[in-house]
């Protein structure tokens, strides 16, 4: 599915957070989006979800979905803040604040399957699917999410994002407390989410390497606004951020 970002600006009293005049998130991309801390990053995610609303603008949500049991389907597009029928096709993971901390990893994952209306067995076979990334250190522990390690909880965070396989994805800052084995099961799990489910996805990283080795698309956020959109992403990418990062 396509998001489109149509006159998009939000402040935070006199500190423009945000301002992108056009931008379309095409279908089927892993699109990484980079910045310094203050850039914007989180700000548009949370628009994008709408849990904040922008001072200006709209966001809309476009593609086509299953209109019936029949395999038939039907373009749509959603205007993200005034419908909610978009959320059951995009899943998300921005910080812990989107776990329920006082539910073992199970019974978070079953609450999941409750709200989006799937089956107990069809979840199990889903979390199974991601034993690999969980590493043997999430379910059977008999621990709450709360006593778990940032890692962890990182990884229950994005698998719950996965669980009910939306055509959007979005992950803020996914590879943040993942060890260097996590973070290179995570990018081979998320290029194959991406390619099995033809999903647009959006992460947000600090880590060049990480984002030039997932992402097929890169925008660069200075100060709210988007200054570049790298559609090709090569050594010549790599390089690109690297001088901008002045990382050498």
């Amino acid at each position: 599915m396509k998001i489109r970002i149509k006159d998009i600006k939000k402040t935070f009293g006199e500190k423009i957070a945000v301002d992108i005049p056009d931008f379309t998130v095409n279908d089927g991309v892993i699109l990484g989006l980079v910045g310094n801390n203050g850039a914007g990053k989180t700000t548009l995610f949370r628009m994008i979800l709408d849990l904040i609303k922008p001072n200006e603008g709209e966001i809309s949500i476009s593609g086509t979905i299953p209109a019936d049991e029949e395999g038939e389907t039907t373009d749509v597009c959603y205007i993200t803040s005034n419908t909610e029928e978009w959320k059951k096709y995009t899943g998300a993971y921005i910080d812990s604040g989107f776990l329920i901390d006082y539910l073992t990893p199970e019974e978070y994952f079953s609450f999941i399957a409750k709200i989006e209306n799937i089956d107990i067995e069809t979840i199990n076979q889903r979390v199974a699917s991601y034993e690999h990334f969980m590493n043997g250190e999430i379910l059977g522990q008999k621990k709450l999410i709360r006593d778990m390690s940032a890692g962890n909880k990182q990884k229950i965070g994005i698998i719950s994002a996965l669980l009910h396989t939306p055509k959007i994805v979005i992950l803020d800052e996914p590879f943040n407390f993942l060890d260097p084995s996590s973070q290179s099961i995570f990018k081979r799990m998320l290029k194959q989410y991406q390619q099995e489910n033809n999903a647009t996805v959006l992460v947000s990283s600090h880590n060049i390497n990480h984002t030039v080795d997932l992402c097929t698309e890169i925008a660069l956020l200075e100060s709210g606004k988007i200054i570049q959109h790298i559609t090709h992403v090569d050594e010549e990418a790599q390089k690109t951020l690297n001088e901008y990062f002045n990382v050498y």
